[in-house]
């Protein structure tokens, strides 16, 4: 039988410890790129303000479930997919919007086995990316987010995270609806 370590808690200061180990890392051997962690803090999504860019987010779950983001300008996306994936852009596409979201699913799931030591078993949805002007970002049940700002040159970026405890349990299953049967099979 596997620990049950649902009942164990992380400090804030352990997210961003795994936070900056997890992103230095991957900007490291992935994209080749140094990358510099600054003063970590704690936001509430009700201070978040509108922003424009690229952004990042991945869903976790299991005994501790949140949201893992990356938020970054349009052109340090270009940058950092040039690097990743060996090539130049000039303006976010498609295929700089696929680089970000698995250069995200990289620190993030990297962040998710550092914590599970701790917190138990956790799996990681499919990322999803959000390019624009003016868009702001919520999570639904959790209300901190413990976020690192990074440097790379000229360029900023933010890693955070928002995780908290399952209230439902990790084993419960969510029931979904019915839908109506249109083919016969």
């Amino acid at each position: 039988m596997a620990d049950d370590k649902s009942h164990e808690t992380v400090s804030h200061a352990d997210i961003a410890t795994a936070i900056q180990q997890a992103t230095q890392e991957v900007f490291s051997t992935m994209l080749n790129l140094e990358i510099r962690a600054g003063d970590d803090g704690v936001s509430s999504e009700n201070s978040a303000e509108p922003s424009s860019g690229v952004v990042s987010l991945i869903g976790l779950a299991g005994s501790w479930v949140g949201t893992g983001s990356l938020v970054c300008s349009s052109p340090f996306a270009c940058e950092m997919s040039a690097h990743f994936l060996l090539s130049e852009f000039d303006t976010v596409n498609e295929e700089v919007l696929d680089a970000v979201a698995e250069i995200t699913n990289m620190i993030i799931g990297n962040v998710k086995t550092m914590l599970e030591a701790k917190l138990g078993s956790m799996g990681l949805s499919v990322p999803t990316v959000i390019h624009g002007r003016d868009f702001q970002t919520r999570s639904a049940r959790i209300q901190e987010w413990v976020v690192v700002p990074f440097t790379c040159g000229e360029h900023r970026m933010h890693v955070q995270m928002c995780l908290g405890p399952n209230r439902e349990g990790a084993t419960t299953a969510r029931h979904g609806f019915q839908l109506p049967q249109i083919l016969s099979v």
